[in-house]
């Protein structure tokens, strides 16, 4: 019998993507909504109720109003939003983190999908926190670009919309300059780091990928580790894995002079580098990644491939 999904807010950025990856998988049986219903709380809630696995594609007040509407039902949840990430009782919903995070995540009633940013940030620091390489008060600073596609619809359509009085000409811009943006508690939280990280996100006029940095200075660190043993903490730590990988010296070599943010899109992938030089003691922790996919949708639907007991790697 076919496990029932319903994605509630499917005709968002996040939902439409995950619903293209799950369609035509016979093991799964999607409920939808007729559009008037969409926004109906009773015909929301019969469909969360029905399913076996719900996953919530909505602003956090939404998505907070649908855990509601599902208390002591048997649904089980994946929420995309950023409403559960740093809550009680959810399971954070990356895989990869530590070693025990799928065995967690495969008895998990509530699971709360990473964040785009946060799933490269963490992916970089949790290893070298958690060897000791890295001290959890060391003051961390997160630069990064994505696509305009993680800002959701409004700023698409000032993206992609060019003769409105909204616009946008530029090719780049920053934003979150206030220090305030909603991922840092999350890769605060997840990381292991004992203070906020100062993050300065960007956005490129480019619709989808992504890549996140964080410059270190290894002289400054308590036992000077060299490039090599940054770059084994991370391989050794991923070696394992099938949707995280570590460039080697040899591949990272290949990208000094230009990485591509888009270069991973349309795949559930994450590739980590270490770019360091030794003659100064500096490092950039990099990481590359689809934010609609390992940083969104795809991360969704891996998490429901583990709940359900299916192969991981289903639709992606």
């Amino acid at each position: 019998m076919a496990h029932r999904v319903f994605i509630d807010g499917e005709e968002g950025t996040t939902g439409l993507q995950i619903r293209d990856r799950l369609e035509g998988r016979s093991e799964l049986s999607l409920i939808h909504l007729a559009d008037s219903d969409r926004k109906n709380a009773e015909a929301r809630r019969a469909a969360l109720i029905d399913a076996d696995v719900a996953i919530l594609c909505l602003p956090d007040a939404a998505a907070k109003e649908a855990v509601t509407l599902v208390e002591g039902e048997k649904t089980r949840l994946i929420d995309a939003s950023t409403a559960h990430r740093i809550t009680e009782g959810w399971v954070y919903g990356f895989p990869e983190m530590t070693p025990t995070q799928r065995s967690i995540i495969v008895d998990a009633d509530r699971v709360t999908n990473p964040g785009c940013y946060p799933t490269g940030a963490i992916a970089l620091l949790a290893p070298l926190i958690s060897s000791g390489l890295l001290p959890a008060d060391y003051p961390i600073t997160i630069n990064a670009v994505s696509g305009y596609s993680g800002g959701g619809k409004p700023l698409i359509a000032r993206m992609e919309e060019v003769n409105t009085e909204n616009a946008i000409s530029s090719e780049y811009f920053a934003y979150g300059l206030g220090l305030e943006h909603k991922h840092v508690p999350e890769i605060q939280h997840h990381s292991g780091l004992a203070h906020r990280p100062i993050f300065v996100p960007g956005v490129g006029k480019f619709r989808q990928g992504m890549i996140v940095q964080i410059p270190l200075q290894l002289w400054s660190l308590p036992n000077k580790p060299d490039v090599g043993v940054v770059y084994d903490c991370l391989r050794d730590c991923y070696a394992d894995e099938h949707f995280v990988s570590v460039a080697d010296s040899t591949e990272a070599n290949d990208y000094l002079a230009l990485l591509d943010p888009e270069a991973l899109n349309d795949t559930n992938r994450l590739r980590l580098f270490v770019f360091g030089n030794e003659t100064h003691g500096q490092v950039v922790l990099t990481a590359q990644l689809d934010n609609l996919g390992k940083g969104a949708a795809g991360q969704a639907v891996q998490n429901l491939n583990i709940m359900l007991g299916l192969p991981e790697g289903a639709g992606l």
